[in-house]
């Protein structure tokens, strides 16, 4: 089983599209063909997890939402010499006795890295799920309902700022269950059972960390119940996905029985902290209403600019415009306002008529590379938004690195908290100032890519990329040099597609670098070596 993207023509349980949705896939399926598809999964080869460092230190790093790492307490594993032991060991022998192809491909699958696989996971149900509700027949659109996620449409609508909330959440819950973990693991020092009997065959790497709890099954219980809370259309296919890495680590001689119950009843746990934070962080207000709206627009107008508006038709309501007030992971309300950009150039100056000519003649005058370049860094409806794209680049990192789990753990923590907190300062932005896209400044201007349904100023784009280059040029120093390069590739493709300006683009980049800022001095100072 796996999970797959609508843009394979394959999907996880949800309620039949209507037929504007064809040509999402048809085209997606086009780029799969050229290879610019990017979907995920089992596709992408994960070499089996040797880390080169067992980070002994780990449950001594500093937690994102924990106390500390005996918030939750483990209770002592039995002696390995005890009865109820031995039987563990014994039924596990059973199980290598008689191992199907299905399981020791399982086996394969998870060998290559929980965090890692389970990143892949949340970036297909991203892509799944990133598909804008389509109109009603009578007029307007209809809004996901968490209440009723099988509904039409489905919930959630994926939209890069869901997904970027959705990511840091998945990552920085697993993080912190992690490192807990790690704790009671050398608190107990219980070696994995392939360590303890000659007998069992390692199906998987197996070092000398203490497999008690279980980090597999901490991971998968920490991430099962926040994907079933952030995608609650794909329980099912979370929840088998979840007993498949737990059952993979018991039929390859890493984990017993009780090893992965105490790992899964830690995990649940900690998501339940997270869970927590999430239910009041302010999501659920996030779309606004049509009052607020209209006073977003009258408030530009009363300052003599040209408010921005959608080009839909029928018009859709501006995706998410509270999202600038939802609660920040290292940033606090006062410091998003502190670190907001200047005003973009004035509707009606010199600035913004020669600003809207460069988008209008780089648009007329498009080369096939710039046009590259824009489909490259589109990541629109379909796709695993922008900031899976950094979390893809992301991974490739964190594979030829060799690293532990907690060490991949924190990784993606960092990376997407920096980049949660950059949509929300993005976003309070885009709807304080409300700036109109090029196209409504001259309807001329015929874009390459999907246009966004939502102010113009800062680029998203450019502000995500800002905040993932700067965490990853600071966790691998070695590739600063690709990383700047790809956030001023992933800016200047806004400017190719005719949909921002250079001064979103240039003024996003410089906000994410700030944003960054505020993640970095989290991770300068949280004893991870």
């Amino acid at each position: 089983m796996r999970f797959t993207s609508s843009r394979e023509g394959v999907s996880v349980k949800s309620p039949n599209r209507r037929l504007r949705l064809f040509t999402i896939v048809s085209c997606a399926a086009a780029l799969a063909v050229t290879g610019c598809d990017k979907s995920v999964g089992p596709f992408e080869v994960l070499p089996p997890l040797n880390p080169s460092s067992l980070e002994p230190t780990a449950g001594s790093w500093r937690m994102i939402l924990l106390t500390g790492p005996t918030q939750i307490a483990v209770a002592a594993p039995t002696a390995v010499t005890s009865a109820a032991y031995v039987a563990e060991l014994d039924a596990i022998k059973a199980s290598q006795a008689n191992l199907t192809d299905a399981q020791r491909k399982a086996i394969a699958y998870w060998s290559g890295g929980g965090v890692m696989r389970w990143n892949q996971i949340v970036r297909e149900l991203v892509a799944h799920y990133n598909l804008p509700p389509a109109p009603k027949d009578e007029g307007g659109y209809p809004v996901p309902d968490a209440e009723n996620p099988f509904g039409d449409p489905a919930f959630p609508f994926a939209n890069p700022v869901y997904a970027v909330r959705a990511y840091s959440y998945v990552s920085a819950a697993q993080y912190d269950a992690l490192k807990a973990a790690w704790y009671w693991k050398f608190q107990y020092n219980r070696l994995s059972p392939a360590k303890i009997d000659n007998a069992i065959t390692a199906l998987m790497p197996v070092s000398d960390l203490p497999s008690y709890p279980s980090e597999d099954a901490v991971i998968s219980g920490v991430t099962v119940e926040m994907l079933k809370s952030l995608f609650p259309a794909a329980v099912e296919e979370i929840t088998l996905k979840a007993a498949e890495q737990r059952n993979a680590a018991l039929w390859s001689g890493k984990a017993t029985a009780s090893d992965l119950a105490a790992g899964l009843a830690l995990g649940k746990s900690v998501a339940t902290i997270f869970l927590a934070r999430a239910a009041g962080d302010g999501m659920r207000t996030a779309g606004g209403s049509p009052v607020l709206w209209k006073a977003l627009a009258d408030s530009a107008a009363a300052r003599g600019e040209i408010a921005w508006k959608s080009l839909d038709v029928p018009a859709r309501p501006p995706m998410l415009p509270l999202f600038g007030q939802v609660r920040g992971w290292n940033m606090t309300p006062a410091d998003f306002v502190t670190e907001r950009p200047p005003p973009p150039p004035l509707t009606g100056s010199q600035q913004m008529k020669d600003e809207t000519a460069e988008v209008k003649r780089t648009v007329d005058h498009l080369t096939s590379a710039e046009l590259a370049i824009a489909q490259k860094w589109n990541d629109g409806a379909g796709t695993y938004s922008p900031p899976g794209h950094w979390n893809d680049v992301a991974l490739e990192y964190v594979r030829d690195g060799n690293m532990s789990e907690v060490r991949a753990a924190r990784v993606f923590a960092l990376l997407n908290m920096a980049m949660h907190d950059a949509g929300v300062g993005c976003w309070e932005a885009k709807f304080h100032y409300f700036n109109p896209r090029p196209t409504q400044m001259d309807p001329s201007i015929k874009t390459s890519i999907g246009l966004p349904n939502f102010p113009s100023y800062t680029s998203g784009h450019s502000t995500f990329s800002a905040a993932g280059s700067a965490v990853l040029s600071y966790l691998f120093p070695s590739g600063a040099t690709s990383f700047a390069a790809m956030r001023d590739e992933a800016g200047i493709s806004r400017l190719y597609g005719g949909i921002h300006y250079r001064s979103d683009i240039d003024a996003g980049k410089a906000h994410g670098i700030r944003i960054a800022t505020y993640t970095l001095n989290f991770a300068q100072g949280d004893g991870a070596p």
